[in-house]
């Protein structure tokens, strides 16, 4: 080849490369010339496409506060005064009797979340002219940490050990299932806070106390969400000839109060005793078994011990609702019997458009506190619920017509819209005489379990600007480590904790049947 057609060849490639902008061939050639069947064209979409949800409306909307050092948040709250309710009446010339005011010390303890990635060089290198590899590990990790600390706000537990699971009451039933005749079982339940109930499930088992090992090689030990399981109950099948036994399940409960509270969710294990496998997770106290346990853990498996917290983490608003020395509202859904075993107690309609249930732990937020949450927070099986139960218990189903200004529907103007949602519920015990509660369809809210969530406070000069607020004593940082492999390592972190300064503004209906 001549000089001059060396060069010629040489201008042609240092075009490309100047087109590729100065880091390589175009993508577009690169994409045609190395496949290995020829000059096949390789159709790539550019960027990666992110297909998850990031859905954090109450990290959105809680107030972010800056904190002022220390290890943790403190705050006074008056919660009474002339607690002892003394007479206001006075005798000519004499002074009124004392008053006791009922004053309480909080205190909330930060507490650092956040989570690690890493791209190795060859990574990198491997992503040049299709993405940026580093940004998009650091965005990842920013969107998996805020929906971490969604959750968190939820369900987040340190302080409410679930403690010793109820034992189980047992009946045999003749139908219903395939369980042998004269046989018997034994039962073992085992309580799940939030955390437990997110990270469980029958295939993967019940987590107990967990070790992570983190990314530096160091290591932190904390709760998997389980209590500390029931004593085994044992049942045997009628000897009646029948292979079509089913055993009834369910936990004890005193009225409208939580069989344990804290838990959103109960694990069983049955089978032969000292060989009971786990076969359900359930979000009510109780539990219709029809064959054998189909999972591979082991009731032995787990401690005599109660793994429920995590001490890493801040207390959130199932947490917080759910200790009663709060003062929060909470209506447990009474315990089952019968056939509704394994289905729980639904909720009720009223035969006028309301809900039994939900308009008796709204009497009870204006009876004790004088006041109404603004907020229902529901799963998708409530919202369901609530709204079938709406429209048949004394609702009325509307369409709605648009017709234009001449009078005359249009083709499309006859078109009649199905479906009916249950968009905010009316309270009837306010002082303004009946104020709309919105209902809002979260997904970290577990099945049968509904959150009543207050925005402000109605009491005049109550020092209290916002309701609920993160106090952060740094909140969302980057951190890019120095270099100790062939990779970029990357952490997004916070510091802070969530304080709620009025207990009673908020509450919960549980152990909610689904139907």
């Amino acid at each position: 080849m001549s000089a001059a057609s060396q060069e010629t060849l040489g201008q042609v490639w240092g075009a490309l490369r100047k087109l590729g902008g100065g880091n390589g061939y175009p993508p577009e050639l690169m994409k045609a010339i190395n496949q290995a069947t020829g000059l096949v064209w390789y159709d790539l979409e550019p960027y990666a496409k992110l297909l998850f949800p990031v859905i954090t409306p109450l990290r959105n909307e809680i107030p972010r506060v800056k904190g002022d050092g220390g290890t943790a948040a403190h705050w006074i709250s008056i919660t009474g005064i002339n607690i002892n309710n003394v007479n206001i009446s006075l005798g000519e010339g004499q002074r009124g009797g004392s008053v006791t005011t009922q004053v309480v010390q909080n205190l909330a303890t930060y507490k650092s979340f956040g989570l690690d990635d890493s791209v190795t060089f060859e990574a990198d290198l491997a992503a040049e002219n299709f993405d940026d590899a580093k940004r998009l590990a650091v965005d990842n990790l920013l969107r998996a940490t805020m929906i971490g600390e969604e959750k968190r706000i939820i369900g987040g537990n340190t302080d409410l050990p679930l403690g010793l699971t109820p034992s189980p009451t047992l009946s045999d039933v003749s139908t219903g299932g395939s369980l042998p005749f004269n046989t018997q079982f034994s039962v073992i339940a085992v309580g799940l806070s939030y955390d437990g109930f997110v990270n469980d499930s029958v295939a993967g088992g019940v987590l107990a106390q967990v070790t992570r090992t983190n990314t530096d090689g160091s290591s932190i030990t904390y709760g998997g969400g389980s209590a500390q399981k029931s004593a085994n109950v044992l049942i045997t099948t009628a000897n009646d000839a029948v292979n079509t036994h089913s055993i009834r399940a369910v936990l004890p409960q005193t009225g409208n109060q939580q069989s344990q509270p804290g838990a959103v969710a109960w694990a069983w294990f049955w089978g032969p005793s000292g060989a009971e496998v786990l076969g359900a997770i359930t979000t009510v106290n109780s539990l219709l078994i029809t064959a054998n346990a189909t999972g591979t853990q082991l009731a032995s498996s787990l401690p005599a011990a109660d793994n429920s917290t995590d001490a890493y983490a801040f207390d959130g608003l199932i947490t917080m609702i759910e200790t009663v020395a709060n003062g929060a509202q909470i209506y447990a859904m009474p315990a089952p019997t019968g056939s509704a075993i394994g289905i729980g107690t639904t909720l009720t309609p009223d035969g006028a458009g309301g809900i039994v249930e939900i308009d008796a732990i709204l009497k009870a937020f204006w009876d004790v506190s004088r006041l109404g949450p603004q907020v229902m927070l529901v799963n998708s099986q409530e919202l369901k619920n609530i709204t079938n139960k709406v429209i048949a218990g004394g609702g009325t189903p509307l369409f709605r017509f648009l017709i234009d200004n001449g009078g005359v529907m249009s083709a499309s103007q006859l078109e009649a819209s199905g479906g009916t949602i249950v968009g905010s519920y009316m309270n009837k015990y306010t002082m303004a005489g009946g104020q709309l509660l919105k209902v809002l369809l979260h997904p970290n809210i577990p099945p049968g379990t509904i959150i009543f969530y207050s925005r402000q406070l109605p009491y005049p000069l109550s020092n209290v600007r916002n309701l609920l607020q993160m106090k952060m004593r740094r909140d969302y940082f980057q951190i890019e480590w120095p270099i100790v492999r062939p990779a970029y390592e990357f952490s997004v972190w916070a510091n802070g904790v969530l304080q709620v300064f009025f207990n009673p503004a908020f509450g919960t209906i549980c152990n909610i049947g689904n139907g």
